[in-house]
């Protein structure tokens, strides 16, 4: 099996609903995320996929989260924007543009430099 990993950064705020504590205000992060991506083949250039196609992808989602109220978009208008929501939601809308043969394997979203979530599929 191989695993392809990339990292990048996104800014946005949020706040936590019903959360007894300062993360109930409003406060921002300068986010974290380390994508993994799993394929058991590669092509004929010994890919599986081309790292410029990953990063365009993944750039793809997180231009809908960066610079964002994460509360005023969906599914974090209903669903609370935490660490670990936000990685399953970048691992669940990477899973719907990937090609064949690829899954994410994981997404670790990183609040800060010592607190993070990863979300799999194991």
């Amino acid at each position: 099996m191989y695993e392809l990993a990339v990292q990048t950064w996104f800014s946005a705020a949020h706040r936590l609903r019903e959360y007894h504590g300062n993360c109930e205000k409003l406060h921002g992060h300068n986010w974290k995320l380390d994508v993994r991506l799993r394929s058991d083949r590669v092509d004929s250039l010994g890919m599986v996929l081309d790292f410029r196609e990953v990063k365009r992808l993944v750039k793809d989602v997180v231009d809908r989260l960066d610079h964002q109220y994460l509360n005023d978009v969906p599914p974090f208008t209903t669903v609370n924007p935490t660490t670990e929501n936000v990685a399953r939601f970048v691992f669940d809308e990477l899973a719907k543009t990937l090609p064949g043969g690829v899954t994410p394997a994981s997404v670790t979203a990183w609040e800060s430099h010592n607190c993070g979530a990863t979300y799999s599929d194991r």
